[in-house]
């Protein structure tokens, strides 16, 4: 039934035999207000399942941090699970899983996201919750509390960076590829020593700054009545205390002059390079033909360096391509790993060759519509889920501030032509603006990728 409905949205284009030119529009239906104290609100009605989303952007991430500051904005998804005024440590998770509901938080350059489902007739549990975090949140912010965080964090940090494999990887490229002072230039997760060096004053600045009403947006999705959901948000956030709108820091878009290589040794088995471009900014004109190149080239068995690196030379035992969309400019990645007793020099000369002949003659027309059609799959099919559908509402408001984006976000893709990837691949992933990345195992660095004069 999920599939046949879906929700009322009009989604007859997702077949690939419908021609794109008759594709009826697609729609994001919703009711958005604002309250005196900032808070921007999306309501999107959907009486298919007897369930609610409750989806809250803050537009703060690792991107608004300063240098000597860093690691706050991931610091505090994990601080805002932990208490406020009227709701004991603890009982955040314990008060939605008794109502049958579930909820988590996830930080990235941009912005900062947290979320919940449940039953639809628990919405004010969920909206009690959600905003005596936004306004009471430092009441119950003590240094044991901080101290614990932090400790949970450095310890996620030697999980997922320090002692996972390759898991230095995204540090130092982003180190690389930004300048220092970049707010793209440190690691989401923050660097130890800021947070260590942190007190409380420090964090209780960071969270009076950004986590204000006006700087956030709050999208309700599901089994719910537009009017009643109104009056709901109004009792439990309309107190909420306004606060002057934060900055958002930007920085202009950054190029590389000429190319950079690093070779990083690591407890592996097997060595992988990263080649890396900067790439056009998060729903920006280019961003989305980079994800048609990246499909192209890596996306699956049939793609070209897949079916050039493992299948015909056999010297890598994978490959990916993708693109890393982020709001102030973004990053185009090509992975490799070798197979057993091949350079990385071998990988990365059959991948230049491969850019090089995409850029001189271009995708064919069945390459590119296998693309499209691949990416139309994926992107329909995350509209079945009203968690999915809760979190694009909020990603369209904060880059576009239009929560119903969905067709033209499409149409960007369906209006791409070969010529299109074919000039872009040739302006944009050239050897001089690369950065290189070796990752090779302990005492193996003639394993890497060599540098060209």
């Amino acid at each position: 039934m999920l599939r046949s409905v879906l929700w009322g949205l009009v989604l007859c284009a997702a077949s690939a035999s419908v021609l794109h030119a008759q594709a009826p529009a697609l729609s994001l239906p919703h009711e958005r207000f604002v309250l005196p104290n900032g808070l921007n609100v999306i309501i999107h009605e959907d009486h298919t399942l007897p369930v609610v989303a409750v989806n809250v952007w803050y537009h703060v991430g690792s991107g608004s941090e300063k240098p000597g500051r860093t690691g706050f904005a991931h610091l505090f998804e994990h601080v805002m699970f932990e208490g406020s005024k009227n709701v004991r440590e603890g009982d955040f998770d314990n008060l939605l899983e008794a109502a049958g509901g579930n909820n988590n938080g996830s930080t990235t350059q941009d912005r900062t996201n947290y979320y919940e489902t449940l039953p639809s007739n628990q919405l004010p549990l969920a909206l009690y919750l959600e905003s005596d975090r936004m306004a009471f949140l430092l009441d119950s912010l003590s240094q044991h509390k901080l101290d614990g965080q932090r400790d949970i964090v450095k310890n996620e940090k030697r999980q997922r960076v320090d002692n996972q494999p390759y898991g230095q990887a995204f540090v130092s490229i982003f180190k690389n590829m930004f300048p220092k002072g970049h707010p793209y230039s440190w690691d989401v997760i923050g660097s130890m020593e800021d947070l260590n060096a942190a007190s409380v004053d420090d964090v209780k600045e960071f969270f009076r700054t950004y986590y204000v009403p006006s700087n956030a947006s709050l999208v309700i999705a599901g089994d719910v009545n537009p009017a009643e959901v109104r009056k709901q948000v109004e009792t439990w956030f309309a107190d909420v205390p306004g606060a002057p709108d934060a900055v958002a820091p930007a920085s202009p878009r950054v190029t590389l002059r000429s190319p950079k290589w690093e070779t990083l040794e690591d407890k592996v088995q097997l060595p992988r390079v990263y080649i890396t471009w900067h790439s056009p900014r998060q729903l920006g004109p280019g961003d989305a033909e980079c994800d048609l190149i990246a499909n192209i080239l890596a996306g699956g068995r049939s793609s070209r360096l897949y079916q050039k690196l493992v299948n015909e030379l056999q010297i890598a035992q994978n490959v990916s391509a993708s693109q890393y969309s982020l709001a102030q400019g973004s990053v185009f990645f090509i992975t490799a790993t070798a197979v057993p007793g091949v350079k990385l020099d071998q990988i990365e000369s059959v991948v230049r060759a491969e850019l090089a002949k995409f850029a001189a003659e271009g995708p064919t027309p069945r390459e590119v519509q296998r693309a499209l059609n691949q990416y139309e799959s994926g992107f329909l099919s995350q509209l079945e889920s009203i968690d999915q559908r809760a979190d694009l509402l909020n990603s369209y408001y904060y880059h576009t501030r239009n929560p119903d984006w969905l067709n033209e976000d499409l149409n960007r893709y369906r209006g791409i032509a070969p010529t299109d990837l074919q000039r872009f691949a040739g302006v944009l992933l050239t050897p001089e603006q690369s950065y290189t990345l070796s990752i090779v195992p302990t005492g193996k660095t003639e394993l890497a990728v060599t540098p060209k004069k």
